[in-house]
Formats: C-alpha cells, structure tokens, sequence
C-alpha cells in the first residue's frame, strides 16, 4: 500500500498523529533487554499510536544486540499491528551505491514504511530512497537543536528569492519531488515560526507535504503552537492527507523509569492523544 495511504488509514483508525520514538537507553531503562523493554512500550501503546520510530543510533551503540533488538522490534510490530506505520530514523544520506544499499537495507531487509534522510548530499543522495515509491521519505530541513542555526540559518544572497537555507533547501525539495505525496519534511517545534516559513513555501508550490515534527514535550515544543501554523486536522476527510506528526520519545518511554514503566508509558500517550484530539483534530 502507497505510503500515503497507510498513514492516513492509520491515523483516521486510531485518531492519533502520535509518533513514539523508540529510544532504548541502557542508562534509563528499568529494565536490561532492549527489546524486552520495546516489546513492553508497544504491548501498552499500539492502539493509540499511529506510528514508531526507532533511532538507530540507540541500537548500533549496543552493537550486535542492539542490531538484532532493532530487527525484532520491527517484526514485532508488523506481527501486533500490521496497519501501524515504521519509521526508520536513521537521517541516511551518501552517494551513488552506498545510498541503494542502505535504501535496501531499510524498506527490503528491514521491512520499514518510511525513513528519515539528510538531504546534504543533494538530490542524488535522496533518489535511491525516492524511487520506493510505496516508502515514506522524511528529509530533514530545519532541527530543533539550538548550533544547527549556524547552517540552516546561513543568510543567502537576495538572488535566492529566500533569507535562509533551510528555505531554499525546502525549494529544492519541492522542485524535486513536488507532486510526490510521500515525501515530507522533517522540522523541530522549538522553531515554530520557521515551519511557518516552510509552509508559505509549500503554498507557493502547491505542494502539500506531511511534517514530521520532533521537540514537543520534553524539549520545549508547544503543540498548540504546531497546530496554530499547520491547521487542524479534517479527521472525517475521506481524501485524508495528513499535514504533520508529532513525535515523542522520552516523555512517553521515559514517563517513569520504575517498575510501573508500562502504565505510566500508556498513561502519557493517552494524555497525549486526548490533548491532539481536543487540540489539532476537527
């Protein structure tokens, strides 16, 4: 099923926009299996979510267990809920046959619905994923963390017909891949007014793409912010195209690091849900 399609299904399902990152810490887990500790999340989680999103780089720091732990979780998944949306976040981008093999590695060995990518290699890096075209593709445009300004926000020449780079970066994006429907955005909440920007872009394009959006909740992100830039969601649409996900981690899998983890994991993304229902659903 096109990827599109599969989020909007799930989203209408589950009346949930709500992205969980499974972000296993060794430091913080309350208990010592990485996927024990995944299994347990997503036992308490998957009817209210419509998505996960395992950050590899919390898997390969546990080396082969942790690559085995990223495989099971995936599968496990799959197994529980075959309608829930995967996505990888692995923000890949290289060259040439480097970027077809991680592509591979992804959507065919792995199974994933969608991926992250870096779009600095330019277009060529970002093709061997786009080619899937029943695959989710989330290029990361505009971050959260405070240093990126000193790239994302490097000031251009008034011939660029845009202020920053990240803007101009979305302008490529666009002229790339703008009739496709699942190609997105990546861009933090604690930039708030720049997702404001990539969107008068997208207007101008007539582009209507989806945002993944990280940094609400423990990094400081307002949601009604978020939904105050992008709108309100028409879950009872039957032409569903979903304009952002929010996405959570650590006040969600990290809502209690004791032994009551599972309730206290299921407690924060029922809040969360209920707050998006009020909030950013019409």
């Amino acid at each position: 099923m096109e990827f599109s399609k599969k989020l909007s299904n799930i989203v209408r399902k589950n009346s949930s926009i709500l992205v969980v990152g499974l972000d296993p810490d060794p430091t913080k887990m309350p208990v010592s299996n990485i996927f024990e500790f995944n299994k347990t999340i997503i036992d308490n989680t998957i009817d209210v979510v419509c998505a996960y999103k395992p950050n590899f780089a919390f898997y390969e720091s546990s080396g082969l267990e942790g690559t085995k732990a990223l495989y099971k979780t995936v599968e496990y998944i799959r197994s529980k809920n075959s309608n829930i949306v995967t996505i990888a976040d692995a923000k890949r981008g290289d060259i040439g046959n480097t970027n077809k093999k991680y592509a591979f590695s992804i959507f065919d060995e792995m199974g994933f619905d969608a991926v992250t990518l870096n779009p600095f290699g330019g277009k060529e890096s970002l093709d061997p994923f786009v080619d899937y075209v029943d695959k989710g593709i989330f290029i990361w445009c505009r971050s959260s963390n405070p240093l990126s300004e000193e790239l994302q926000k490097l000031k251009l020449d008034q011939s660029y017909g845009v202020k920053y780079f990240y803007e101009y970066l979305s302008i490529l994006i666009y002229k790339w891949y703008g009739t496709n429907d699942n190609v997105g955005l990546v861009a933090g909440a604690t930039n708030v007014g720049d997702i404001l920007n990539l969107k008068k872009i997208s207007e101008k394009f007539e582009s209507n793409p989806t945002y993944l959006i990280p940094g609400v909740g423990s990094q400081g992100g307002s949601l009604e912010e978020v939904v105050s830039v992008l709108g309100k969601i028409k879950i009872s649409d039957q032409q569903l195209k979903i304009p952002y996900l929010i996405n959570s981690s650590r006040s969600i899998i990290y809502a209690s690091v004791d032994d009551n983890y599972a309730k206290s994991a299921r407690n924060s993304a029922l809040k969360f849900v209920e707050k998006t229902k009020k909030i950013a659903f019409e």
